[in-house]
């Protein structure tokens, strides 16, 4: 083992396996069995940890969860949030693994492809300051990467003496990058580190890659095709924006955040292509219409279904404040000089600042991306980058130097924001396996098989590190 917290109290002995119904099942020779409700009462005996409700699942127990927090780390008396955490139980013989989305938490049972892979358990946590794990009042200077990484370390800190075998964090995305950073603050918490499509904007005004992306991703045809609807919805922006005004008027939509219809309709359009490779393959794009022969419904309608017209209202955007706040303040977002849109577009690629309330204060700190990305290619050990070749975020990427230690980064060839182990070339994949089995702590005969440990459940693993319906694209 890798890293390990010392001096806690291992209860291994009373969490047994769980068979189907909530009963235990069998464990280990030796071991004693623990039903759901036993489990439950550990869990519950953490100070700060409550219950939110119980959900079973066949050979699992489920629980959401609220766990107290300090709102500042740094003066851990002062006022304190409820953050929801999701607990899926296995055993506490096997490893579990620490998932955060870095957004909301879903409340459904769910395991994500290293739970699969190494059979364990899960803690999902919720990103500070996304509703409701927010603090009330919301004191917005207390949302950046070091706060969200000590949530992290005080909930590994309450569950390891439950789960005291090896811990694995990993992420999709904004999680990927969660993951990063709790692994760069407190790196002697995890025994590895599976980030999946993870951004690593260094440099904020300098976005370059951004765009030899899209000047080389799929085929050219495509290319045209794509940029040519954009094109398209621009040129025709008169009826476009009648038409988006009927519907934002119909379903009560505004746009105070953003500012005026014609801004959040360039967004939505200069958002299409960037979307499009985000979450569709290559082959989908024989199902778009042609442009120049497309009617105004037609390219409404697929802007709509790809992009999302709803997206830059005020009512769209509420959900992500916490995200573009983020964005505008220590992440960066990127932006992209678009050569084909000359001269149609009034706004140009917007920035994170433009999607968060004017009431908030937001001042951007361009040190912290590069600390973050010095540490992890200087000091990284145990982590393990999954990117697909079709996906934008994966422009700028993290990566490894000299002095990083059994660190990878691997590319699943075709995929795109949904890319996973499972997606890489069959050598990259057996050893990408292999090093999930290693850093969870098993023998060396499993790992050697580099076969993921649990049987696929259609419905637990349905949507295993796939990203969210839609994800912001900036």
């Amino acid at each position: 083992m890798r890293k390990t917290l010392r001096g806690l109290l291992s209860l291994a002995v009373l969490f047994g396996t769980v068979a189907a119904g909530g009963s235990a099942g069998a464990a280990e020779a030796g071991t004693e069995a623990a039903t759901c409700d036993e489990v439950e009462a550990q869990v519950l005996a953490i100070p700060g940890m409550s219950l939110i409700q119980e959900k079973p699942y066949t050979g699992y127990c489920f629980w959401v969860l609220n766990y107290t927090q300090p709102v500042d780390h740094r003066d851990p008396d002062g006022g304190t949030f409820q953050q929801r955490i999701t607990l899926l139980h296995k055993d506490a013989s096997r490893p579990t693994v620490f998932y955060t989305g870095g957004y909301s938490v879903s409340t459904s049972p769910s395991r994500r492809e290293p739970t699969q892979i190494v059979d364990g358990n899960q803690v999902s946590m919720e990103y500070r300051f996304f509703s409701p794990s927010r603090p009330d009042p919301a004191d917005w200077s207390k949302l950046d990467i070091w706060q969200a990484a000590s949530d992290q370390h005080r909930i590994y800190r309450a569950l390891k003496p439950l789960y005291d075998k090896n811990w694995l964090a990993t992420g999709g995305s904004k999680g990927g990058m969660t993951a990063t950073y709790f692994e760069r603050f407190y790196p002697a918490d995890m025994d590895g580190v599976v980030p999946y499509v993870a951004p690593n904007d260094v440099v904020n005004k300098e976005d370059s890659a951004y765009d030899e992306f899209f000047e080389t991703v799929g085929t050219p045809e495509c290319r045209a095709k794509l940029d040519n609807i954009q094109r398209e919805a621009l040129i025709r922006r008169e009826p476009m924006e009648r038409m988006y005004a009927d519907w934002a008027a119909e379903n009560g939509a505004t746009f105070t955040t953003v500012g005026t219809l014609d801004k959040a309709f360039e967004a939505v359009v200069l958002d299409f292509t960037w979307a499009f490779w985000q979450y569709s393959l290559e082959a989908d794009c024989a199902g778009l219409p042609v442009a120049a022969t497309a009617t105004d419904q037609e390219l409404y309608d697929v802007i709509d279904a790809i992009s999302g017209w709803s997206f830059y209202t005020d009512q769209g955007l509420e959900a992500y404040t916490p995200y573009y706040y983020q964005a505008a303040t220590q992440l960066g977002s990127p932006s992209l000089t678009m050569p084909h849109l000359k001269g149609l577009t009034r706004y140009g690629y917007q920035p994170a600042r433009n999607f968060v309330p004017s009431s908030i204060p937001v001042t951007f700190e361009p040190s912290v991306m590069r600390d973050v990305d010095t540490w992890v290619r200087t000091r990284a050990n145990h982590m393990l980058y999954v990117y697909g070749s079709n996906d934008p975020w994966g422009a700028e990427r993290f990566r490894f130097g000299p002095t990083a230690r059994d660190s990878y980064v691997y590319t699943a060839p075709g995929m795109n924001h949904g890319a996973n182990i499972a997606g890489l070339a069959p050598e990259d994949r057996a050893k990408a396996t292999a090093s999930v089995l290693e850093w969870a702590g098993l023998s060396d005969a499993v790992v050697a098989e580099a076969k993921p440990l649990a049987k696929h459940d259609p419905k637990l693993d349905r949507c295993a590190d796939c990203a969210p319906g839609r994800e912001p694209l900036r």
